[in-house]
Order: C-alpha cells, then sequence, then structure tokens
C-alpha cells in the first residue's frame, strides 16, 4: 500500500486542529535521508509557493527525482506559472464553462466574473462539479482558484495555485473531506515508464455508441504492443494535458474538425510525436466537399457529383437525375446521408441540411448490394472487406429515428484475392491523402471501381477487418508506428 506524506512549508502551516495525517517540513523533505530512500511514495506538496526556484517548486522537483508520485508535478508548475502557457490547455474548459455558468441565475454571479476555489478536483457549488473535476484533472493541484470572466462567454481568465494558508476557516471542512476523498483513491497522477522501446497513447471514447474499434480489438492492439515492446496505454479527452508524455497518438475515436480529436492530433503533431491519423489527413477526409474536388483534380473515378448551394439545388435533378443522395460535408457511418426520389423530397432535405451547411453534396445513386472497403496503411493496401447493405435497406447502417441502428453484414477477403482494379483505384485515392490509415469505400459499376469516400478512422473491429489477418493485423498497425519512430529517433523522414 502506498504511503502518503503531505509537505508544508511551515510547520504552523497545519494547525493544531487539522486531522493527524503524515505531515513533514519542505526542509526536512529537501534534506533526504529516510524520507529520500523510501518507496511507492505519495507526495501531496501544500507548500506556499510553486514559483520557479522556490522551495516549493524543488519539493517537486526532487520527488519526481525520487521516483516518488507528486503532486502538483513539475510540469504542472510550469503550466500553471503562465496565462500564455496555460491558456493552450483551457479551450475545452471553456466550452464547459459557458455551458454550466450560463445556467446559473444571474443573482448569484457578478456581472462579468465569477471565482471558483476547487480542493483536489472538488468545490461546494454542486452544479459546478464537473467544471471543477475536469479543471483538475488538466492542472491536478491539490488547491486552486479559477476566475472565470464573461465576455461574450463564460471563458477561464486565470488559474491560480493556492497554499494551504489560503483555505479560510469556514472552507477548512470541504478542504479536509476532499483531501480524505484524494487519499483513498488509487493513484492517477504521470506514469512510470516501463520497460518498453516507445510509448503510445490511443485515444478512445468508452461511451460511443460506434466507436472506430470496440473493446476486443483496442485490447488486441494493447497486446500486440506488449509483443513488439510498445507499451500502449488507452486515454481519453480528459487526458489532453499529459498528452506529450507519450512517443505516438493513434486515434481510436471518430474525428471531426472543431472537435477534440483534431486538437489531439495537432497537438501531437506539434510536439513532434507520430500521429495517425495526423491532423492534415482529417482536414483532408473529414469534408466530403474537398475529397470531391480533390478526386476530380486528380481524375479518380467517382459518382456524378455536384457541389449545391441553395441558389442552384435544382442543377441536381437535370444533371444527376432521381433518385439523388444528397451528404453533408461532415459525417461518418452512414449518418447525414439521405436519398431524395423526387422533387418533394429533395426540396425538403436539401432545406434541412442547408442548415448546417452552406454547401451540400449530391451524388448519384449507384445501388449495389455491398460497397468494398479497402483499408490501407502507409500507402499499402492493409485490409479489404465487403461491407453488405443493411437488411432492407440502401445504406450499411440504417439509422432509426429514435437512435437505433443495424448494421449490414460483412466478408473479410485476402487482399490478393479482391479485384485487382478496385485495389488500384484505393490506392489511387488513399495516395492522394496521406500514408496514414485510410479506408476507401468503393462501388463496383459496368464502368470499374468509383470512389465513394476515403475515411481518416476506418473501423478495425475483432471479428471483421481482422478476420483474414487476425493478430497480424494489430501486429502491423503497431510495427508501422515502430517503424516511423525509428526512422525519427535515426534522424530520418
Amino acid at each position: 500500500m502506498a504511503e502518503h506524506v503531505l509537505l508544508v512549508e511551515q510547520e504552523s502551516d497545519w494547525q493544531s486542529g487539522f486531522p493527524r495525517l503524515p505531515v513533514v517540513t519542505a526542509r526536512d523533505y529537501l534534506a533526504g535521508g529516510e524520507l529520500a530512500t523510501r518507496k511507492d511514495l505519495r507526495v501531496i506538496n501544500l507548500c506556499r509557493s510553486y514559483r520557479y526556484l522556490s522551495v516549493g517548486y524543488y519539493c517537486s522537483l526532487l520527488a519526481e527525482a525520487r521516483g516518488h508520485k507528486v503532486i502538483p508535478s513539475v510540469r504542472t508548475i510550469q503550466e500553471l506559472s503562465s496565462r500564455e502557457i496555460y491558456s493552450l490547455e483551457t479551450e475545452e474548459l471553456d466550452a464547459l464553462a459557458q455551458r454550466l455558468l450560463r445556467r446559473r441565475k444571474a443573482s448569484a454571479l457578478t456581472p462579468t466574473a465569477y471565482e471558483l476555489t476547487i480542493c483536489f478536483g472538488h468545490c461546494d457549488v454542486p452544479s459546478l462539479q464537473p467544471l471543477a473535476r475536469q479543471v483538475f484533472e488538466t492542472f491536478r493541484c491539490p488547491l486552486l482558484k479559477v476566475e472565470f470572466r464573461l465576455q461574450g462567454t463564460w471563458r477561464i481568465g486565470a488559474i491560480k495555485a493556492l497554499p494551504i494558508t489560503a483555505v479560510p476557516s469556514e472552507g477548512e471542512g470541504s478542504f479536509f473531506v476532499a483531501l480524505e476523498g484524494y487519499l483513498t483513491q488509487r493513484w492517477r497522477g504521470q506514469r512510470a515508464r516501463l520497460a518498453y522501446r516507445y510509448d503510445l497513447a490511443m485515444l478512445h471514447d468508452p461511451e460511443a455508441q460506434m466507436p472506430p474499434s470496440d473493446k476486443k480489438a483496442l485490447a488486441l492492439f494493447v497486446r500486440a504492443g506488449k509483443a513488439l515492446g510498445v507499451n500502449v496505454e488507452l486515454i481519453q479527452r480528459k487526458d489532453y494535458s499529459k498528452l506529450a508524455e507519450y512517443d505516438a497518438l493513434f486515434i481510436r475515436e471518430t474525428t471531426r474538425i472543431g472537435h477534440h480529436t483534431f486538437r489531439f492530433a495537432k497537438k501531437a503533431d506539434s510536439e513532434g510525436m507520430v500521429v495517425i491519423d495526423d491532423p492534415d489527413s482529417i482536414l483532408r477526409c473529414t469534408n466530403k466537399v474537398y475529397l470531391d474536388e480533390l478526386m476530380a483534380a486528380h481524375k479518380v473515378p467517382r459518382p456524378k457529383t455536384l457541389v449545391l448551394r441553395r441558389e442552384n439545388l435544382m442543377d441536381a435533378a437535370v444533371q444527376i437525375g432521381y433518385p439523388i443522395v444528397l451528404k453533408i460535408p461532415e459525417g461518418s457511418f452512414s449518418r447525414g446521408v439521405f436519398k431524395a426520389a423526387d422533387r418533394a423530397e429533395l426540396i425538403r432535405i436539401a432545406g434541412r441540411l442547408f442548415k448546417e451547411s452552406d454547401l451540400i453534396l449530391a451524388q448519384e445513386y449507384l445501388y449495389t448490394a455491398f460497397d468494398w472497403r479497402v483499408g490501407v496503411l502507409g500507402r499499402k493496401p492493409f485490409y479489404c472487406c465487403k461491407y453488405l447493405m443493411s437488411p432492407n435497406h440502401w445504406q450499411i447502417v440504417k439509422h432509426e429515428s429514435d437512435g437505433r441502428y443495424a448494421y449490414g453484414d460483412a466478408e473479410t477477403l485476402a487482399v490478393e484475392d479482391a479485384p485487382p482494379a478496385v485495389i488500384r483505384t484505393a490506392l489511387k485515392a488513399a495516395d492522394l491523402i496521406g500514408d496514414g490509415l485510410y479506408g476507401v469505400d468503393l462501388k463496383e459499376t459496368a464502368d470499374g471501381p468509383v470512389v465513394i469516400e476515403v475515411n481518416d478512422n476506418p473501423s478495425l473491429d475483432a471479428g471483421v477487418e481482422d478476420l483474414v489477418l487476425g493478430d497480424e493485423l494489430y501486429r502491423r498497425l503497431i510495427g508501422e508506428f515502430v517503424e516511423r519512430l525509428d526512422r525519427r529517433r535515426a534522424g530520418k523522414k
């Protein structure tokens, strides 16, 4: 069982009426001795200041050097030292603050500012508890004062670490309740590096209804990583602040622009990490208007397609003919895709889609019993599947109005058993996007295969895409990360 020690700057900082806990002065901790040699020690640094080269700063610095688990870490201290630094991490917190603070009665707020004190992720305002917890997950510091400012929307204006001496007498009860709760939790600080060549973060959402990889596939990625000397760790949206601790990022959430998946990709790329899929691939794949222009410019075969504005809506009927497939530029898993059988449906569906986007896509309706999906990794074919249409439906996934959905069946083939023209066309399309992991969807027609779309975050589920390769599918993908990391380590691109 891990031992705890609380560090205070002066003995008097831990008052006589406070709970009996293992409290040590910073001076004694810094002196070394028996404390320095303890293993499995959890240090809670409650010093009066964490400024650079202060006693509090050195306590966290030496704790990390001694292998002790400490909050705040030196990284957190550095992040909190400057608004220019911590503001890089607050975008998601700002969005949550806006949602929660705008619901509160105006009388509870000053006109333009509101302050919240957070003790180990807890606050005294129940409605703001989700915000307090998220702030603590981002900046793991015992005591924080967060100032929110109303500038059109509620945003974080300032974050400041507080010393224990700043806790007022009326707030001591809440502080000790939060402290006791924290002491009984499993440690969730910086992870220790094990004997692995590399550390790979795999971003996922355990609550997603239609994730790109199911739980079994995620576990198989972790196992493949161990076999290749890669520590694969599942991370979530709340782990954004510790992303730079890893060597690489593998996104296993459905990506979107303006979404935390894109922010993760951008941050990983800016940190020099290997990331699949990279920000450019997400930008290129998630917008179907961009994809259509790209495929047209490079003469990749595709169905008849028009980019529609409100004023040229009826061009679709003239140039394509009914039925017409209408698509919102950003969509996945057959969402945002509709079929208009006549003029009335065209006007009705397009009117709804134009509320979301100034441009929409109209495409020739090509019914086939299945779509080809060719997985491409590092500009090479990776796997090949037939995705059959959902029963009594014209799409692979049938979405019901109540939120339910139904998939069609899938058949997985060896790449060499797929029609060569399908593979060639898929590679041509994927090559225009980049060298990441893509799923190219195609239909076979009398004139040859046509590309429907390229997905930057294709499904990799146990028992489906891995049906031919088995565990080799997971080893190849983790192996791609290893090759890229090895090249970077050797100074090659």
